[in-house]
């Protein structure tokens, strides 16, 4: 069996930085929505996660590529079985002259006549993460190479956490700032506030891969 360094085509004595970049070059090349499939998306995935998460080499390393990936975090037994996600899209902002920067952002939202697409709640099960619970309620979230590797899925947390499994692409400050990759955070917290679809501003847009045809026909 290959091991990690082979899948992503990297020395055994690589650093950091050119075994994230080879990990976002391949997991574009190997997810199914850019001419991959499953099974190679998540041999690059987990190839790139036994490197990160272990020493780079030995049985318990190989032992993560055969599982494609680690087993998600089990929530407390004391814990309800899924988080309530209050969602707002960041495009319809502007529409109404609202700050991304108000406290009362959500309040007043909740109090506006929007779109479910627009604004609304949903539960996100903790061994999930927020863009498959948004698309399991039937919403189309922005998203590109679901391998951590690009910022199209990024979402705000305003209220509430995310632990993402996997982040090859936001600096530590926007992290810090509460900026999250959709496509594997997972909630944490009983109750979560997040902005989505806020992939155009400034900081992020040097983090996109380009669209998808979809998002192309959809205008995203």
């Amino acid at each position: 069996m290959a091991s990690p360094h082979e899948i992503l085509d990297v020395d055994p004595g690589a650093d950091e930085q050119t075994v994230r970049d080879a990990y976002r070059e391949q997991v574009k090349e190997a997810h199914p929505d850019h001419g991959g499939t499953a099974e190679e998306f998540q041999r690059v995935r987990s190839a790139y996660e036994a490197l990160v998460n272990g020493d780079g080499s030995g049985e318990e390393i190989v032992e993560a590529v055969r599982r494609n990936g680690t087993e998600p975090a089990e929530p407390e037994s004391d814990e309800p079985d899924a988080a309530t996600v209050e969602y707002l899209n960041y495009a319809v902002l502007d529409d109404y002259g609202w700050s991304i920067d108000d406290p009362d952002l959500f309040e007043t939202a909740a109090a506006t006549d929007l779109d479910a697409e627009d604004y609304g709640e949903f539960e996100a099960e903790f061994d999930e993460s927020l863009l498959e619970a948004a698309e399991r309620h039937g919403y189309a979230w922005p998203f590109a190479c679901r391998g951590g590797a690009c910022a199209n899925c990024a979402v705000l947390v305003v209220e509430g956490d995310l632990s993402m499994r996997v982040d090859h692409v936001l600096p530590e400050e926007m992290v810090e700032a509460g900026f999250s990759l959709s496509c594997n955070g997972e909630p944490t917290t009983d109750e979560l506030r997040v902005l989505y679809n806020v992939k155009h501003l400034p900081d992020l847009e040097d983090l996109l891969l380009p669209p998808r045809p979809f998002e192309q026909a959809h205008g995203d």
